[in-house]
């Protein structure tokens, strides 16, 4: 497994750019580490919901993390805003890196991740064939 350690800056979309570091990078599929930095603005849907929530900062991202296959990635970001007040969610397209993002993925492409619908949750699901 390969370590990639990498910055994003100012006005960066945060996930358009995980996803298109990870396709040229990782292109069999990587796994989040660690990020940290802000952002100025968040795109963030809930658990089980259809909606994207909007909010503009400043945030500190406190933690992200997911996965990505060729299908796509799956990310989980929290956020705090001035107040200490914590939020988190799906990162979706359209957040706005603030001062910076701070990443560090491994390559997990040995293991040939993909994609899959999975009928029980209705989504597509990391399945990784070599091992189910």
């Amino acid at each position: 497994m390969n370590t990639h350690i990498f910055r994003l800056h100012p006005n960066t979309p945060l996930r358009e750019s995980l996803e298109e570091y990870c396709a040229l990078h990782t292109p069999k599929g990587s796994a989040m580490i660690t990020c940290v930095g802000s952002l100025q603005s968040a795109r963030i849907r809930m658990a089980a919901a259809n909606d994207i929530i909007e909010r503009a900062g400043p945030f500190e991202i406190l933690s992200l993390v997911g996965t990505w296959t060729p299908e796509g990635g799956h990310w989980h970001i929290s956020l705090s805003d001035s107040n200490g007040n914590v939020w988190g969610g799906h990162l979706c397209t359209g957040s706005i890196i603030y001062t910076t993002a701070e990443i560090v993925i491994v390559d997990i492409g040995r293991h040939t991740p993909i994609r899959q619908y999975d009928p029980d949750t209705g989504y597509d699901e990391l399945y990784i064939p070599d091992r189910e």
